[in-house]
């Protein structure tokens, strides 16, 4: 219940991307549908999903509607995002007939928090407040100000106001499309009101001209409905004449009208300083600021509410209000240190990764679960995208590392990225016979044979591409597996089989140099997929070798209590019983099934906690008799859990372990230790792990082509 588009205001934005959020980031069985806030005097288009409306003047229809929505069993709960404008009455006081009237469960959502209120005001809030099972607020010291000044006493939860997930980048190429070139942008944006002080930053500009004299501030959004209807555009032109007045033409530029989300994100992405120069003391909340910091920007911004929560020396600045002498050192201070600049913007961008709208989507879900029994999910999953891998691969292979989602070419190159990114373009090439796949193949393949020497896959080349003759044990089983799974790929083309299965013959004479159990997991893995292209009693005998150690290992190891291969858990664990799971299907020997089962069950017990899957973390592991490390949890378990759950329950028939594979796949998605997605819908690439209280921003190989294995294991495919 609020405003929404096509009427122009912030609710109504917010409003319609908290519905799509909820509805398409989370459970495909729960629909989002809207009862739209009517002004008195427009009507809108509204979209399919609008099924009621109120007009704000008319009370009855309030009491019409709750009625109406009483008798609709499909309805379940109604989260009223409450602005006081967009009610009727004093203080919007037309909403408690409809709170009365109404016996779904309510959760509010307070846009507005007002200190000291007086007793008209503060009574209004208190009845909104008793009416509603839960009150919603964005920030912190919304809390204070309900607890003390409003002496609410109800249930209040914090859930920020929601960002797009917008890759973090320099914003050069954006000003080149903008046609801003190389000039300095400085930028505010939203609805126009006198409240937004912009005057004090045009005021400010001639300080800032004698330095930069390519500065350009960026003003942009049209003047607020409510505004323009009592007062015209009289503080546009008021800035207008301000503008001319200090002969600024060259200096201001307006966009007056109501932007898309994309346009907005184009401007901000251009601009070198937000600038937020409310005027109001007691704002709680701004989207336009968490927009801002959200595209990674260094912010200046007067200390109301909000930005006194949400800045500090390490995001922005904090000025004085009205006061153009203090934006102008603001300014200037951030734009003449481009270190400063940008170290600023990246701490803004790692702050603001829980406002994005899937994580602020999980908030709003794990209150609305408090109030009413949700459905039973029908799984949703990502659509596939390649973009990222694509990103970091150039015509050598897959580079290493990225900061955040920019590939970083200095750190080199590994054999176990470009092998395991072959896997996943192999996967892919299978389900959506796609060229660019094939392209993708033939670069992660070349790239094996360069790093091949006397038999042996040697793991890092640098990024002049000189190899590194330090010999992995593991990263030369990963290449195996690789190969024996694209030689298994009938889709592929022969020439490429034909490649790699030179490759992997020459590549078994260190079969016996292999004693690491997850490097013998790896290559029996691949063994496997060979053999089932190129099946031989030879291949058998291999892969009973190699599964006979891994088994020795079990048997010197395991107890009651310890059902494992080894004294500790570390990385990819389920490699090892997902190798023997294939040794199985290779063989049909039960006995590795049973040892397949037991130590699955037993990694099962330890990493699934509270209904939510959490990998042994690399600070520390798991040692025997000790205390498992529930930190940093690595993108790479999760995808290999997945892969082996999914592998389980194709041989066992066993439901448990399709019902683990998704659970551990919702790690990606937000449902871990955290409550943060992993995933980065907007790259298509996937965060580098979990810590203990943030996610590590950078999208490296390893992490994208850990989630994407993981997604191409579970159907369906789009």
């Amino acid at each position: 219940m609020g405003t929404y588009p096509p009427r122009e205001c912030g609710i109504a934005t917010f409003t319609k991307d908290l519905a799509t959020a909820v509805e398409e980031t989370l459970n495909p069985l729960i629909k989002s549908k809207i009862l739209a806030m009517n002004d008195n005097a427009s009507i809108y288009n509204y979209p399919e999903e609008v099924i009621f409306q109120i007009t704000d003047t008319d009370i009855q229809e309030y009491i019409d509607i709750a009625k109406r929505i009483n008798e609709t069993n499909a309805i379940k709960l109604v989260n009223i995002q409450h602005e006081f404008g967009i009610f009727g009455g004093e203080y919007g006081d037309y909403l408690i007939p409809f709170l009365e009237t109404i016996k779904k469960p309510i959760v509010t959502t307070f846009h507005t928090v007002i200190p000291d209120p007086e007793e008209k005001r503060k009574r209004i809030m208190q009845l909104i407040a008793e009416k509603s099972a839960c009150v919603i607020v964005m920030t912190r010291n919304a809390v204070k100000i309900l607890r003390n000044d409003y002496e609410i006493k109800k249930d209040i939860s914090v859930i920020p106001h929601g960002i797009p997930s917008v890759p973090f980048n320099s914003g050069i190429e954006e000003k080149r499309r903008l046609g801003f070139g190389d000039r300095a942008i400085i930028s505010s944006f939203g609805m126009l009101n006198p409240n937004k002080g912009y005057e004090y930053v045009i005021d400010a500009l001639p300080a800032i001209i004698e330095k930069f004299p390519n500065i350009l501030y960026l003003i942009i959004g049209e003047t607020h409905p409510v505004v323009r209807k009592k007062e015209g555009e009289r503080y546009r032109n008021f800035l207008r004449e301000k503008v001319k007045k200090l002969a600024l033409e060259d200096h201001v530029k307006f966009y007056n009208k109501y932007l898309r989300l994309n346009e907005i994100i184009k401007y901000l992405r251009a601009t070198d300083v937000y600038i937020s120069s409310s005027i109001n003391p007691n704002q709680i909340v701004s989207g336009t600021l968490s927009y801002a910091m959200g595209c990674g920007k260094a912010v200046v911004s007067t200390p109301f509410l909000h930005a006194k929560e949400v800045i500090n020396a390490e995001r922005g600045i904090l000025v004085r209000f009205k006061d153009p002498g203090s934006f102008a050192d603001a300014i200037l201070r951030i734009l003449s240190d481009k270190n400063l600049r940008e170290r600023m913007g990246r701490n803004a961008y790692s702050y603001t990764r829980h406002m994005t709208w899937p994580n602020v989507a999980l908030a709003y879900m794990k209150v609305f679960e408090k109030y009413i029994r949700i459905p039973e999910k029908r799984e949703k999953f990502p659509k596939v995208k390649l973009n990222h891998l694509i990103s970091l691969t150039d015509d050598f292979g897959i580079i290493q590392f990225a900061v955040h989602a920019k590939p970083d070419p200095n750190s080199g190159y590994t054999l176990d990225d470009n092998a395991r990114a072959m896997i996943v373009c192999s996967m892919y090439y299978t389900i959506f016979k796609s060229e660019l796949a094939l392209r993708l193949i033939r670069i992660y393949l070349n790239f094996i044979r360069y790093v091949k020497k006397d038999g042996r896959f040697y793991n890092f080349v640098d990024h002049n591409r000189r190899i590194h003759y330090e010999w992995s044990e593991d990263a030369h089983g990963r290449a195996l597996w690789a190969l024996g799974y694209l030689i298994s790929r009938k889709e592929i083309p022969n020439k490429l089989r034909d490649e790699a299965e030179k490759l992997f013959n020459e590549a078994l004479k260190s079969l016996r140099d292999i004693r690491s159990p997850r490097a013998v997991a790896f290559l029996l893995i691949g063994l496997y997929f060979y053999n089932k292209a190129k099946p031989s009693s030879k291949n058998l005998s291999m892969i009973r070798e190699l599964a006979d150690y891994l088994t020795s290992l079990y048997e010197n190891q395991s107890s009651d209590d310890w059902q494992w291969f080894e004294e500790c858990l570390t990385y990819s664990n389920s490699k090892l019983p997902e190798s023997l799971f294939y040794a199985y299907l290779a063989t049909n020997d039960k006995k590795y099934l049973e040892i397949a089962e037991s130590t699955l069950e037993f990694l099962i017990s330890i990493t699934f906690i509270d209904g939510k899957f959490a990998p042994i973390g690399q600070n520390g592991w798991y040692f025997r008799d000790g205390k498992r490390a529930h930190f940093d949890q690595q993108p790479v378990d999760t995808g290999s859990m997945v892969h082996t759950l999914v592998l389980a329950n194709k041989i066992t028939k066993k439901r448990k372990y399709w019902e683990n594979a998704v659970t551990a796949f919702k790690w990606f998605l937000g449902e871990n230790s955290l409550n943060q997605v992993i995933y980065d819908e907007s790259t298509g690439g996937c965060h580098d792990g979990l810590g203990k209280s943030s996610i590590n921003l950078n999208q490296g190989a390893e992490s994208t082509i850990s989630y994407l294995m993981a997604r191409l294991s579970l159907p369906p495919i789009n």
